[in-house]
């Protein structure tokens, strides 16, 4: 990789939190609130997360202002929670940041839990949530995750202006998508016996999870569980392995990565390949910047528009051919190959 185009670091500081700290905003605040994360599980186990928010932020009259509300509510550590899916229920007290965490596990010797959209409820005193779980039939070919920041939505994470803009200044109305990548995704997870599940795994904060969902809604993404970072001195470097870990092990099936290449995504999937080689069906990296280093991107499918990733998908049998050309009907001139 050259000196010259370093990436950003991977534990370089969120600019909102940055902003936030710096400023020492004063924001307003109203009753306690839990988000409750949309989650993917195996019909034998069923993971899900979120956060307890003593006082969740009210509505700001900007842009700017939401955010930041967003960044600066307070966590509730110790509130006593009960969560409930599928005729099971967990009862437990948020930990630290008021984050919580719980695996449903079908019992022994049954027929698991039944594939397909799932309710998990989730209770605090003054607060409830409700969220989908995507049970992954057991049948699905694959799963998918992939990267949020410049894969999904235009964030401009080698820009500290584009970046900054994108965190404190854009919304889930006003962000814009990477055009094609929901085509792409959505052909990767329909048309098949059984769908696969997607699941986002990325460096964006928790707290930004509404906006997120929001977000992946509005652009006609299919559903995908949303596994995001807890900004802290702990996960400065290193926080999406542990969660594609979980999933890989909760999962049965293969997996299909999908990153860019502006930061590290390349590495991490390398390391997932290396950790789980029967594993990994494909790697798709759009590009963004620092790509010189071939060296980075071997053994994987590096794409300038999400067109040519459909329809290397759709030669190696990962996408349906009639989705794919109801999105892209022609063929690039040229396609990545791997």
């Amino acid at each position: 990789m050259s000196s010259r185009t370093k990436p950003r670091r991977p534990g370089a500081c969120h600019p909102a939190v940055l902003l936030c700290c710096l400023l020492g905003a004063t924001v307003a605040h109203a009753a306690p609130a839990v988000f409750l994360a949309p989650a993917l599980g195996s019909t034998r186990e069923v993971t899900v997360s979120g956060r307890v928010y003593r006082d969740a932020p009210s509505p700001g009259s900007s842009t700017l202002a939401r955010n930041l509300r967003r960044l600066t509510a307070g966590n509730w550590e110790g509130a006593p929670l009960q969560l409930s899916f599928a005729g099971q229920t967990a009862e437990l007290r948020s930990g630290q940041d008021g984050r919580f965490e719980v695996t449903f596990r079908a019992p022994d010797g049954g027929p698991g839990f039944l594939a397909g959209l799932h309710e998990v409820r989730a209770r605090a005193p003054g607060a409830e949530a409700r969220t989908p779980v995507e049970v992954v039939a057991d049948e699905a070919p694959f799963f998918v995750v992939t990267d949020f920041d410049d894969t999904l939505g235009q964030t401009n994470v080698l820009s500290a202006r584009g970046l900054f803009t994108s965190a404190l200044l854009q919304d889930a109305d006003t962000q814009p998508v990477v055009e094609g990548m929901a085509e792409f995704v959505r052909c990767l997870s329909t048309g098949k016996p059984a769908r696969p599940g997607v699941a986002v795994v990325s460096g964006s904060p928790v707290q930004y999870g509404p906006r997120m969902m929001r977000f992946l809604a509005r652009n006609g993404f299919p559903f995908t569980g949303l596994y995001l970072r807890n900004l802290g001195p702990g996960t400065l470097r290193g926080y999406k392995q542990p969660r594609i870990r979980q999933l890989l092990t909760q999962m049965q099936q293969p997996v299909v990565f999908v990153g860019d290449s502006s930061e590290h995504d390349p590495e991490v999937y390398a390391e997932m390949r290396e950790a789980f080689p029967e594993r990994v069906q494909h790697i798709y990296i759009r590009k963004v910047g620092h790509a010189e280093d071939a060296a980075r991107f071997e053994g994987m499918v590096l794409f300038d528009a999400p067109a040519e990733a459909a329809w290397h998908a759709v030669r190696h049998g990962l996408a349906s051919e009639a989705c794919v050309r109801a999105a892209f009907p022609e063929p690039p001139a040229e396609s990545p190959s791997r």
